[in-house]
């Protein structure tokens, strides 16, 4: 089996021209997320330095990603850059993944892991994955964590028009969040269509606002 060879450094995403443009993420960091302050705020009491709990649980989630998406394209993880017990949690990850997929068919994985631009409305992002699941063509968007939040949503209304811009057909969306302990709850949600054009409403107003304060900085 080949392995993966995923690299962790920031994706830059650019236009046809060679113009950097913003990624999904960046974007959707200009909203504010008052739930983080008295949760580091209860880390800090608790003695937990939050930088590092942070990077460890993203280093988990990255992995957990990277296991279930590496099996749906015939590749094996590389995990050499990872402790045992990010390694143990990240297959919690994978194993709530294929629990889901026992109730529900993956007829066809058409990509995982792909970087888009949107020329139109200049932008970039990674889907995680593009498949046929239940006769349907869907983006399934991986998620680590304690709940869904609006902003992920407004996430995968984004990459639905980078995928439609580029030309894929999609029916429908979901997010999935694979727990990485037992903490954690495993969630699922599909996006309506009102849903999806709402997110994506709520997208473009924030990138507008990003490409103006870009433009204001650099005058």
């Amino acid at each position: 089996m080949v392995k993966s060879n995923k690299s962790k450094a920031h994706i830059r995403y650019r236009t046809a021209d060679n113009t950097i443009v913003p990624g999904v993420t960046t974007v959707l960091g200009l909203l504010n997320k008052p739930a983080l302050v008295p949760w580091a705020n209860k880390l800090g009491l608790q003695g937990i330095d939050v930088g590092k709990y942070v990077d460890d649980k993203a280093s988990i989630g990255t992995l957990g990603h990277a296991i279930v998406t590496d099996k749906l394209m015939g590749l094996e993880t590389d995990t050499g850059d990872y402790s045992k017990n990010q390694i143990d949690l990240a297959e919690n990850c994978a194993l709530s993944f294929w629990e889901w997929e026992k109730e529900n068919h993956i007829e066809d994985v058409y990509f995982c892991e792909r970087s888009l631009v949107s020329e139109a409305h200049c932008f970039g992002g990674t889907l995680d994955i593009y498949a046929k699941v239940n006769g349907r063509k869907e983006i399934i968007d991986l998620k680590t964590g304690n709940n869904l939040y609006p902003e992920h949503g407004y996430q995968l209304a984004a990459l639905r028009k980078l995928l439609e811009e580029n030309g894929y057909h999609v029916d429908a969306t979901r997010i999935i969040n694979i727990p990485r302990s037992e903490s954690e709850s495993f969630l699922q949600k599909v996006m309506t269509t009102h849903e999806n054009d709402t997110g994506w409403e709520i997208f473009k107003h924030l990138l507008a606002i990003y490409q103006l304060k870009k433009d204001g900085t650099n005058q």
